[in-house]
């Protein structure tokens, strides 16, 4: 399977071929489902303790989780579609069984016999009875929305139907959910690195003379040519893309702005510091990318020293903060230490990092956010595992003498921990793009 996954992508380097058509994308897709099914799952419900999970949604209105757990073919449930994993680790056995009409795709098997049980609640107690689980989890939680899937009616129809002796034994599945969805399998991991490669080769078209023709382009044409292109490509954004100016003589604006209420239609001129965030969602995944570029000026081949300078200051916070990073560690307390580090180090940073993969806020280690640099209650006291993907998301604001004013080097890459430490998924920018581009 692995070396099927590496001849999809290697059939050309170009951006084009690269992405695969619809028919390649769901072979992928429920490849990839099968490892997860069989081999992740298991692990993952002994680490947290679940011996059966049981997920309930309806069609149009789906827990995020069982989401994520369709066949390629499934866009949305189906009426009612209850999903329980049982998990015997005496035998080594998981029992992944579809209380609803139909099979889930090769992995669910339905269980659901309507003729003999016309009750699709009472079947799914019938199953429970059978099994006589330790725990029962169901999708609910107080801090991560992700995992916070069970609506009022599914939950309180299931506990109306489900015996008093089983009801001491239903419990939030939160842990078992989080590391469902922020887990990353090998085979995700050969995907991402294209994925995140994808996103940088249409920043850097984005960058450059065939979309910016300083004094003429303004900011929101190129938001618009990087939501084009994405569709052309046949991909999706999960987040409409932002480009923003620094330059002398404007004031540094609030985090505020920068993040909601960037201005549109800024025109774009030589001698200004461009940044753009931009992320796309395939074959399930999710990337987030911050990137720089200067606009050179018609005597220039480079920009200006204090300008890369301050962009090594912001590989610097990247740097610091990645080698915080420790199994176990909670989102709040990487953070601190890291901006303990780069304060006394003399820099500006601000942290504002996120889970990455099935959802692009996804659910694990909050590790700061921009408003929220003290730590974050809930998310940020949630610990590191390894085989994780975060938007590695930050800032450091640098003071320019040159412009008689402060800038942000705002930067923002895909970055994987596993056993092995961290690395980048698909490497990082560490030099500012130049437009025109220099050699």
């Amino acid at each position: 399977m692995k070396n099927f996954l590496i001849t999809l992508f290697l059939i050309s380097y170009s951006l084009q071929a690269q992405i695969l058509p619809q028919r390649e994308r769901a072979v992928a897709i429920d490849m990839i489902l099968d490892d997860r099914f069989n081999n992740l799952l298991p692990k993952i419900m002994d680490r947290t303790g679940f011996d059966m999970w049981i997920l309930i949604s309806r069609e149009y209105n789906e827990d995020p989780v069982l989401k994520t757990m369709l066949p390629s073919t499934w866009l949305n449930a189906r009426r009612r579609t209850i999903l329980v994993f049982y998990r015997d680790k005496e035998k080594n056995t998981i029992e992944k069984l579809a209380v609803a009409r139909y099979n889930v795709g090769k992995n669910i098997d339905s269980a659901w016999d309507k003729e003999k049980q016309p009750d699709q609640w009472k079947a799914l107690v019938d199953i429970i009875a059978q099994r006589n689980p330790a725990t029962i989890g169901i999708n609910y939680s107080e801090y991560f929305g992700i995992v916070d899937g069970i609506v009022k009616t599914d939950y309180e129809a299931f506990m109306n139907v489900l015996p008093e002796s089983y009801k001491p034994k239903v419990t939030s599945a939160e842990k078992l959910a989080i590391a469902w969805i922020e887990t990353r399998t090998a085979q995700e991991m050969e995907i991402y690195k294209e994925l995140v490669q994808i996103t940088h080769d249409v920043i850097a078209e984005a960058f450059s003379t065939s979309v910016i023709q300083p004094g003429t382009t303004t900011t929101d044409d190129v938001v618009w040519w990087l939501r084009q292109k994405v569709t052309d490509l046949g991909l999706k954004t999960w987040f409409h893309p932002t480009v923003d100016i620094q330059r002398s003589g404007e004031a540094l604006q609030s985090h505020i702005v920068s993040f909601s209420n960037r201005p549109k239609d800024k025109v774009i001129r030589p001698g200004d510091l461009i940044h753009c965030d931009f992320g796309i969602t395939y074959l399930r995944l999710n990337t987030d990318c911050q990137q720089h570029a200067y606009i050179l000026k018609n005597n220039e081949t480079s920009p200006p020293e204090f300008l890369s300078k301050a962009f090594t200051d912001g590989n610097r916070v990247q740097d610091i903060f990645t080698s915080n990073f420790k199994t176990g560690k909670t989102g709040n307390e990487i953070l601190l230490e890291s901006l303990e580090q780069g304060k006394a180090e003399g820099l500006k940073p601000a942290i504002y990092t996120h889970p990455l993969g099935l959802y692009g806020h996804s659910s694990g280690p909050t590790i700061g956010m921009w408003d929220s640099q003290g730590g974050v209650p809930g998310p940020g006291d949630y610990p590191l595992y390894e085989d994780t993907v975060y938007a590695i998301e930050l800032n450091t604001t640098v003071t320019i003498p040159e412009w008689k004013k402060d800038i942000r080097i705002m930067l923002e890459e895909a970055g994987f921990w596993g056993k092995e430490g961290f690395r980048y998924v698909n490497e990082r920018q560490t030099a500012l793009i130049t437009i025109p581009k220099r050699n």
